[in-house]
């Protein structure tokens, strides 16, 4: 593909959200994100039974990510997986929990398991940043060291996680609370990032979001987000497939990070060539870190990069 002028994508400065999660601490309104307790004796064995990670592994206080396929090894959700001694914290993107909330439903035949979306009645936010520890430390929050590990702090849950794909922190908590929480955050150096900061970092991460790199036709292979993906629990819904690309080695596309020399953002589902082969444009930005485009694309098998 030939070099264009990228320059004349970016004629601002940087915001302060976004420089705050490049390099200091920024925190994020999160409270839209879908919340959904499971509860019930056998809530650990239907999780497990429909979901690509090893739940039944999990402790109070441990966490995972996972996919929800459907038979045909599609991902029809993800989710962060937080487990407490009586339940499970179902956290998703705003626009999945009631498809994910549907589809885990739709295999309760004759497990005790109640499901509760708990959106509305509790918030979240995170703080991100490579000073996002240091934040917490001020405060005196407990600081989770494990991916999706967690600890209580008072009423309210602090869990290792991010959205941006930078150093991060969520927390849960009730909704009274949020206000009194964001104004400590910031006493404590942490600057109040939009939800646009979030999205810029995200992709210039290379950090994808179901809804929008990551789709319904997808297959996990395909999306390099294996973290979420036990090859060893047994089995589980679309495991047939997961396991026979496993086997072959080989899916045609793998969704890539890119850098493009571009003098416009290529749409969704754009399509570029990239050495010789063919990519599909799933989000794109302009990074003012970088002075240039940065996209995630799926990009056919034989010139993917890891």
């Amino acid at each position: 593909m030939s070099p264009l002028r990228a320059e004349s994508l970016y004629t601002g400065t940087m915001s302060a959200g976004y420089q705050a999660l490049r390099e200091g601490a920024a925190w994020l309104d999160l409270a839209s994100r879908g919340r959904i307790l499971a509860r019930g004796r056998d809530r650990a064995r239907l999780l497990h039974n429909i979901s690509t990670n090893d739940v039944k592994r999990l402790t109070p206080g441990s966490g995972c990510y996972a996919f929800l396929l459907n038979p045909q090894g599609r991902i029809q959700s993800d989710l962060e997986i937080f487990c407490f001694a009586e339940h499970f914290l179902l956290a998703t993107e705003p626009e999945m929990r009631e498809r994910a909330v549907a589809h885990i439903r739709r295999y309760i035949i004759a497990d005790q398991v109640e499901l509760e979306d708990v959106t509305a009645a509790t918030s979240a936010l995170a703080v991100e940043g490579p000073r996002a520890a240091a934040v917490l430390e001020a405060l005196g929050a407990p600081v989770p060291a494990a991916d999706y590990g967690h600890l209580p702090w008072g009423e309210i849950t602090v869990a290792a996680a991010s959205v941006t794909g930078q150093p991060g922190f969520r927390f849960f908590l009730p909704t009274a609370d949020f206000a009194a929480l964001a104004s400590r955050l910031e006493a404590a150096g942490a600057v109040p990032a939009t939800p646009e900061d979030a999205r810029l970092v995200r992709i210039e991460n290379g950090k994808p979001r179901y809804g929008e790199d990551i789709r319904d036709t997808s297959l996990p292979q395909e999306t390099q987000q294996m973290h979420g993906v036990s090859f060893t629990k047994g089995c589980y819904l679309g495991q047939e497939i997961v396991e026979r690309i496993r086997a072959r080695s080989h899916v045609n596309r793998k969704l890539e990070r890119l850098e493009l020399d571009a003098a416009e953002l290529p749409a969704p589902g754009t399509k570029l060539a990239v050495e010789g082969g063919e990519a599909e444009v799933t989000s794109a930005v302009y990074s003012p870190n970088l002075g240039k485009v940065v996209a995630l694309a799926y990009v056919r098998a034989g010139v993917a990069h890891p």
